[in-house]
């Protein structure tokens, strides 16, 4: 019998699109962040993908000083691959979302491939008060606002990682981004196999529907063959749904608290790993077998958690 392949399981941890109003449980500080990844890590996670925020607030936090208190920590206590966001959050300019990726050299870092609207406002409606008074500007900011990713910042990203070994999360929100993708690969900047995160659900992007996971999917089965590793995130109620097509599609699957607050209708998700959890029981509930973290690293072609700079 032909060895199943293995399914690479990414937790995104905190992020910075959802506000500590929203959940109690949302990662603030640097030890909940650290004890989170190690935790999705446990329940069988191969990847860590961090943010990092301001413990007094919450607010996304993209300096470099702000990443240190819990990266040793993720990596003295799990073998869990660290990703590193360049992504950082919407009101950051690209070179503020780049220095921690471009200075601890982690073994991924994120990229998003393309400028966009990005719209959480409709957010604002769920909530009457909130916790710290950045919140609701933050939130409503994005109703006229975009989350700027020209094909300069994307070029200024990639080369400014260009000699640390990092492979990148390339997050694509639409069909457009992986033309952009092939544009660049094309180009020499970034080479394969790439690892294409498709992003589902977010306002702005595309949508959540069946059709457009199959259109994300076969594009990317045209534009780059056998050279890439596919993954999909599906945001709030479209995290599980959409984690089930593409595991019936041979995919990759991306949860966490970053991505879905939830870990059922109406229920808070307690921690990351119960998201873990329960995409880990749907993957074996089919019959597949997760990737370990040394496993993620020799699918994608990671240089290993001995190589980075934290």
């Amino acid at each position: 019998m032909a060895k199943s392949k293995k399914v690479i399981i990414t937790c995104a941890i905190t992020g910075s699109i959802h506000t500590p109003t929203m959940s109690e449980h949302l990662p603030i500080t640097a030890q909940e962040i650290a004890d989170n990844a190690i935790a999705a890590a446990e329940a069988g996670a191969a990847i860590v993908h961090l943010h990092a925020r301001d413990p007094k607030d919450g607010r996304p936090d993209q300096s470099i000083e702000a990443y240190a208190p819990f990266l040793k920590v993720i990596k003295q206590r799990s073998n869990v691959a660290i990703n590193i966001t360049t992504g950082g959050s919407q009101t950051m300019t690209v070179d503020e979302r780049v220095k921690p990726a471009a200075h601890y050299a982690p073994e991924v870092a994120s990229l998003n491939m393309g400028t966009m609207n990005f719209g959480l406002y409709p957010m604002l409606d769920r909530y009457k008060e909130f916790k710290y008074d950045w919140e609701k500007p933050y939130l409503e900011g994005s109703r006229a606002g975009m989350f700027k990713n020209t094909l300069a910042d994307i070029e200024y990203i990639l080369t400014t990682c260009a000699n640390n070994g990092t492979r990148f999360e390339v997050e694509c929100y639409d069909i457009g981004h992986l033309y952009t993708l092939r544009h660049f690969a094309d180009r020499g900047i970034i080479k394969p196999p790439f690892f294409i995160q498709s992003v589902f659900g977010i306002l702005g992007g595309i949508g959540g529907h069946y059709e457009d996971v199959v259109m994300m999917k076969r594009t990317a089965d045209r534009l780059f063959g056998d050279q890439y590793q596919w993954s999909v995130l599906g945001a709030g109620r479209n995290q599980m749904p959409i984690a089930a097509m593409s595991l019936a599609m041979g995919g990759n699957v991306r949860v966490g608290l970053e991505d879905s607050l939830w870990i059922g209708p109406g229920k808070l998700a307690k921690n990351n790993a119960e998201q873990v959890t329960k995409v880990r029981q749907i993957i074996e509930g089919m019959g597949l077998e997760i990737a370990t973290p040394d496993d993620a690293r020799e699918i994608l072609g990671l240089k290993g958690g001995d190589k980075v700079n934290f």
